[in-house]
C-alpha cells in the first residue's frame, strides 16, 4: 500500500525483504482476503437462503404444481418424485430459516446424490451428457453448507444466543 504522507511504498507483511514490489503485492492480497473474510458469514448466510429458496421452489413445483413447470404437478405418493419434492420443500424451508442447517444440508446433499445416481447417471457418464448438472451443484452446495455452517441471519444462532 502507498502511504500518502510518506509518498513511498509501505510494506505491510513479512515479505519486505524481497523488495517493495513483492511486499506491495503481498499486502494487497492479504488486505483483500481480510476484507472478504469479514463478509464471509454474511455471504454464507445469503447463499444458504438463496439455495434453500430455490430448492423449496423446485419441490413446490413438484408437490403443489406452483410455480408451474414443464413437468407439472406430480401425483401424490409417486416414488421418488413426489417424496423428493416433499423433502425439497422441507429442507429448503429449514435452510432458508437457518434451522438445523447442518443435518438439513447433509440430508439435502444425500438426496441430490441419490437423484443423480438413480435418475441422471444411467443416461450418460458426465453431468453435461445426462442433464444432472443441477443435481451435482445442489449436492456440493449443500455439502459445503454442512461443513461451513449456517453463516449469518440464521434463526438457529438467535435461538442459541437466547438460551444462554
Amino acid at each position: 500500500m502507498w502511504d500518502r504522507r510518506a509518498k513511498s511504498p509501505v510494506p505491510r507483511c513479512d515479505h519486505a525483504a524481497a523488495g517493495p514490489r513483492s511486499a506491495y503485492r503481498g499486502s494487497m492480497t492479504h488486505s483483500l482476503e481480510a476484507r472478504l473474510g469479514l463478509l464471509s458469514p454474511s455471504v454464507i448466510g445469503i447463499c444458504r437462503i438463496v439455495f434453500g429458496f430455490l430448492w423449496a421452489l423446485h419441490g413446490s413445483a413438484k408437490v403443489l404444481g406452483w410455480p408451474a413447470s414443464a413437468n407439472g404437478r406430480i401425483p401424490v405418493g409417486t416414488w421418488p418424485y413426489w417424496w423428493g419434492g416433499l423433502i425439497e420443500i422441507t429442507i429448503g424451508v429449514l435452510l432458508m430459516l437457518g434451522l438445523f442447517t447442518v443435518p438439513a444440508a447433509i440430508l439435502g446433499s444425500g438426496t441430490m446424490a441419490f437423484a443423480y445416481f438413480t435418475e441422471h447417471q444411467p443416461k450418460g457418464v458426465l453431468p453435461i451428457q445426462n442433464g444432472g448438472e443441477l443435481a451435482v451443484v445442489y449436492c456440493f452446495a449443500f455439502l459445503l453448507l454442512a461443513f461451513v455452517g449456517p453463516g449469518a441471519f440464521a434463526l438457529q444462532r438467535r435461538r442459541a444466543e437466547g438460551s444462554t
